[in-house]
């Protein structure tokens, strides 16, 4: 309540502002202000609106001055700069040109996109162009209430803990009505301190693109009777994505031109991620209409895709990401055989597919893992000296080929994706019988994610009580299953109820269980949503086999957090 009364009394709000938070009821108001929104490596996201706990242009101009401070004592002047992107969000423009605003107020140069851009293209242009820093605008596939703040590192990557910690030490000395931006977005550009990106930069990243991508006469084969449908969802793959289809050689591109209308309102779906098939009802409604093959999905900030194909009784049926992953890595391993890259990897997270694993197993590719997020993906990949890494993706429909950026890349992905159905195509297959030959091949390897939400002081509280349960009480089963070890990441220790064992990954709020019918089961908590995850990856003999543990353990969790 006092920090309601000091935003209710603060003289930097507008009178719509002070309107916002004067007829909130007592519930609203402790949702409000009970908590800050958490600053860690994946930056700030959260609900809009005014209050410490929702993500609004006070928060946004804190957090950028926190970061205008190390960049300063980092690169003496900032004289490298920083890259700005945004995505077609509510507001999200408005922020990163407060953003600037901020960076050239303190002396520190701002390369900014002059519109709306892919996630991906503000790390390949950190990297580009020698930047120390990069910010991005956008709450990837979150509902539209959503927006965010990544920030980036001169690496391409999301930031370490060191400097989220040091941005997150100067933001407590920051008073957060303070207004940072003495310098306006005109005089910005006038003065040399802020840059527009455009074209070049785009053509650059696409060039780059280009240069990983299979070869070219996979999808001449069959270009006159491929048909793709794509929608990005309201978002920045908008022009890109078909762009990239195009130069590739497709011929028959449908976009659905109700979801290419950039719209922060997100119109025609209730949330804007590729992971649910619910937003894809009119981007299967038009691939009926043009008996395509394949549709993709691009979410608001085209890092993640999402996978629609057609079976062989014209059903389209949506691939999850390990799916994706696993025929992607597949793809590229047997596509590349003959020439091979020497040292080559394939970087997945610790909760995806453990059927990659035994793809690169029997191709001899090396496979390694690493936490959840493409922050540590990318340390995973910089820390592999001397290799050549095929594929990075997690189970949370995001994918990584080529090392021109350090981030989830939709529009690489979209295009391998493409150029996959079309090989499969080619043999009269599509990629659910491409899918099944992996099964027939490796094994029958089945996922499920469950998301529990805890919302409000109440979840946090439970959340927290949660994990410490498990990482104090050793559980022995697992619903009716033995467990065999007990993975406890936050430590970076494994127990086998004998002895600990050292791992070499330690470091995140991660409890993982491997069980004696060779099931992981794996809990954490999300880093962007008040959200616990459940991650559950079976394989058995068969099908239906490793589908009935599949089936058991969710309905385990489902009782587990009552």
């Amino acid at each position: 309540m006092r920090e309601y009364e000091k935003w209710l009394g603060a003289g930097a709000l507008s009178a719509d502002e002070k309107n916002e938070l004067t007829h909130l009821s007592e519930a609203e108001i402790n949702d409000r202000f009970y908590t800050n929104l958490k600053f860690g490596t994946a930056g700030i996201r959260g609900v809009c609106g005014v209050g410490t706990n929702r993500f609004n242009r006070f928060v946004v101009s804190q957090t950028t001055k926190g970061l205008a401070n190390v960049i300063l004592k980092n690169n003496a002047g900032g004289e490298n700069g920083v890259i700005i992107g945004y995505d077609s969000r509510l507001q999200s423009k408005e922020f990163a040109h407060l953003c600037a605003e901020i960076m050239a107020t303190n002396g520190i140069k701002s390369y900014i996109y002059k519109e709306l851009s892919p996630t991906p293209l503000v790390s390949f242009a950190i990297r580009h162009y020698k930047t120390i820093a990069g910010i991005n605008i956008t709450a990837s596939h979150n509902p539209k209430e959503y927006n965010g703040y990544k920030v980036y590192w001169s690496n391409g990557a999301q930031l370490d803990n060191q400097h989220a910690d040091g941005i997150l030490e100067e933001m407590e000395h920051i008073d957060i009505f303070e207004k940072q931006n003495a310098i306006s977005f005109e005089q910005g550009v006038a003065q040399g301190l802020i840059e527009i990106l455009g074209e070049e930069t785009e053509r650059l990243f696409l060039d780059e693109t280009h240069k990983v991508l299979l070869d070219k006469s996979i999808i001449a084969a069959v270009q006159d009777d491929f048909s793709v449908v794509y929608t990005p969802f309201h978002g920045a793959g908008y022009r890109l994505v078909p762009q990239l289809l195009e130069e590739l050689g497709v011929k028959h591109i449908h976009c659905v031109p109700e979801q290419m209308i950039l719209d922060g309102n997100f119109p025609t779906v209730k949330v804007p991620n590729p992971e649910e098939i619910d937003g894809f009802k009119l981007a299967i409604e038009l691939a009926k209409k043009h008996n395509s093959d394949l549709i993709i999905g691009t979410d608001p900030d085209a890092d993640r895709v999402g996978v629609i194909c057609k079976d062989k009784n014209g059903d389209f049926i949506s691939l999850s990401g390990n799916m994706i992953g696993c025929l992607i890595a597949e793809f590229i391993i047997q596509t590349l055989k003959d020439n091979m890259p020497k040292n080559p990897m394939v970087v997945k997270s610790i909760v995806t597919s453990k059927m990659v694993e035994k793809i690169c197993q029997v191709n001899k590719v090396d496979c390694f893992a690493s936490f959840t997020g493409f922050r540590f993906i990318a340390e995973l990949i910089d820390s592999k000296v001397g290799y050549h890494s095929l594929l990075a993706f997690e189970e949370s429909y995001g994918y990584l080929m080529g090392d021109y950026t350090r981030d989830k890349d939709a529009l690489v992905a979209s295009a391998i994706i493409t150029q996959m159905a079309c090989y499969y195509k080619a043999k009269s297959m599509n990629l659910l019988d491409a899918l099944d030959a992996l099964y027939t091949k490796y094994g029958y390897y089945l996922e499920k994610t469950l998301s529990i939400t805890m919302s409000g002081a109440d979840g946090l509280a439970k959340m927290q009580a949660l994990m410490k349960d498990f990482r104090e009480n050793p559980k022995p089963y697992i619903a009716d299953t033995k467990v065999s070890s007990i993975k406890y990441y936050s430590d970076g220790y494994s127990y086998d109820f004998k002895e600990f064992t050292k791992m070499e990954l330690e470091g995140s709020d991660v409890v993982a269980f491997e069980l004696e019918d060779g099931t992981t089961f794996i809990v954490r908590p999300s880093g962007t949503e008040p959200k616990v995850k459940v991650y559950i990856l079976a394989d058995s003999d068969s099908y239906e086999n490793a589908q009935i543990k599949i089936d058991k353990f969710a309905a385990f969790s489902s009782t587990m957090f009552l």
